[in-house]
Formats: C-alpha cells, structure tokens, sequence
C-alpha cells in the first residue's frame, strides 16, 4: 500500500521547498524553514491526533480542543537515532477523562508514525486535562 507521495527541492546551502498534494512549505537554512526534527515531530504529532480523534469519535467523547507538544532526545553515536521522545497532549474541556486518556493511548498504539519511530525510541505519553 502506497502510504502518499511528496517532492523535495535543495538548493547548495540547504534552502528548500517540500511539495505534497495539499501544499508547500519551506525547508532548511531559510527564515521559516523546517528542519528535519521539526517535520518527524510533526508527523508523529498528526499521526497520532488523527488516529486519537478516530478513537474518541467511535467512544462517543467530547472535547473542545487539544494541544500536543513533542519534544525528544538523540542519541550521541553514529547514527544519531532518537532515544527518547516525550508527546505531551493537553485536552481542554473533556467529557471524560479516564475515556479519553484510554483513547489517546489506543490513538499512540495504533498510529503508524509512532509505531514507527518506537522502534528506535522509548515514547512517554503526558495527557492533562484543562478547561477553556
């Protein structure tokens, strides 16, 4: 199965642009530019929200909004794989915490990226509940 499909584009002093099928942006040495740990935490955060939301819509539960933060640890050898990445979800205004909580784990383990990026790296989900 062909997951999707993005064209990349460098200049010498690593200055780029990414292309998928519903935009652009800017990657490297530029104002506003991506960095490749920026775009893993990235994937790794939409993957897992988007499998979140998928679980919480079937369990029926209500939240405003989220926020996720992600942050990680490299190793110091050669290759300098992750060790260590921290997901930290903020769930405002929740019908249901201990539902949502067990969604939100269901939503790391059935998330391809993370599931992916686990092979390397120990992953820590930190879920607090807040309202608005």
């Amino acid at each position: 199965m062909k997951a999707d499909n993005v064209k990349l584009s460098f200049d010498k002093n690593f200055v780029g642009e990414m292309t998928s099928p519903t935009g652009t942006i800017k990657l490297g040495s530029q104002e506003n530019g991506m960095k490749p740990y920026h775009l893993l935490f990235g994937a790794i955060a939409s993957c897992f929200y988007a499998t979140f939301l998928s679980v919480a819509s079937k369990m029926r539960l209500e939240f405003s909004d989220v926020e996720i933060e992600i942050s990680g640890n490299k190793r110091d050898e050669t290759p300098a794989t992750l060790d260590h990445v921290v997901i930290a979800m903020v769930i405002y205004n929740g019908s249901d915490e201990t539902k949502l909580r067990k969604a939100a784990d269901l939503g790391a383990k059935y998330c391809s990226i993370h599931e992916t990026v686990s092979k390397v790296a120990q992953i820590d989900l930190v879920i607090t509940f807040q309202t608005k």
